[in-house]
């Protein structure tokens, strides 16, 4: 978490070395679909670090993150192993959700992390459920939703906010906002394209910030936080942000020009923070070699992990579609029973 007392370059080391995890993770992932090692929808992150990263270094470990189908950076920057992400990735009993979720499905709730969902908008209900309990439950602790602008064209989004301003919920809404929902571009969507002023009307305090700059990013989920923590309410977050990829590995991507996307790879927030760690003099060559270094053999870790890690049995299939916990007092129905032996 962010706070006053911490060095900026420390700070600014965490931050890089979380966008770098990301970047070099999904790269590798990439290699990896190519090689049909990775299979079904894969949604990259790759352009929008500076988010996950920048965010996340203001939660605690208590707090809570629910986040969409873009969701690798969500999940490394929040703590879960990479070991466990890619065996995910790979379809393994192993991975974060037992091999059955993939790529659009991590979860780990010993971390927080309350998964992702195939449904644009899906995550906001449950986010502010989340947050409703917390407070039944006494429970100090902020809960962030990721989200892209896609989903505040969705009901949900607008029921959502409505609520937790109404309720005075501790949430953080986090929008992604890359502009484009899927292929669609915000525009063509959107009357009004100032999100943070649309969610403004709701009463919550809602402002932009720059997506590509870690530590803009960070400085404004700290001081959202810290705010929601005082009892403030829910906040709102317009973080804009670019991702460089195609909105997943089937999109032939025919929607945006090319120069658009070299423009806005002239912003990569990786080479930004590099370059201004660098003439700061918090980082050498030799620190970001090593950096490297450090994470390339993680991931190799990752993937030998997912590679050795074995299949779940055909037998247990059908575990976990009913509770296999009898109510108390009683027996286990008949047809559960059998499902669950």
């Amino acid at each position: 978490m962010v706070s006053k007392g911490r060095p900026r370059a420390s700070q600014h080391s965490e931050l890089l070395r979380q966008m770098l995890r990301i970047r070099r993770f999904e790269e590798r992932c990439v290699e990896l679909y190519s090689s049909e090692k990775i299979r079904g929808f894969m949604h990259l992150y790759i352009g929008e670090e500076a988010v996950a990263a920048g965010v996340c270094q203001a939660l605690t470990p208590d707090d809570a993150v629910v986040s969409t189908y873009r969701e690798h950076g969500h999940a490394l920057a929040r703590g879960v192993p990479a070991t466990a992400i890619m065996a995910e990735m790979y379809g393994k009993a192993a991975g974060c959700s037992r091999g059955r979720g993939g790529s659009m499905h991590l979860y780990d709730a010993a971390r927080g992390f309350y998964g992702g969902s195939a449904i644009v908008g899906g995550g906001l209900p449950l986010a502010v459920g989340l947050a409703l309990a917390d407070r039944f439950q006494g429970r100090n602790r902020v809960t962030t939703c990721f989200f892209g602008d896609g989903a505040m064209a969705e009901g949900a989004f607008h029921e959502c906010l409505n609520l937790a301003a109404l309720w005075g919920l501790p949430v953080l809404f986090a929008c992604e906002n890359n502009l484009y929902a899927m292929g669609t571009a915000l525009a063509k969507t959107h009357a009004q394209t100032d999100l943070a002023l649309r969610a403004a009307g709701y009463g919550i305090a809602a402002w932009p910030v720059d997506g590509m700059d870690a530590p803009a990013v960070a400085q404004a989920a700290a001081r959202a936080t810290e705010s929601i923590r005082a009892g403030a309410g829910p906040h709102f977050l317009e973080l804009r942000t670019y991702r460089f990829r195609a909105h997943s590995m089937y999109d032939p991507e025919r929607y945006r020009d090319k120069a658009e996307v070299e423009r806005w790879k002239k912003r990569d927030p990786i080479d930004t923070l590099i370059a201004r760690m660098t003439a700061a003099q918090e980082l050498t060559g030799d620190d970001l070699a090593m950096l490297e270094k450090e994470i390339v053999e993680e991931i190799d870790r990752a993937v030998a992990f997912a590679e050795q890690a074995p299949i779940e049995p055909v037998e247990d299939l059908t575990r976990f579609v009913y509770s296999e916990i009898p109510p108390s007092g009683g027996t286990m129905p008949a047809r559960r029973a059998e499902a669950a032996s």
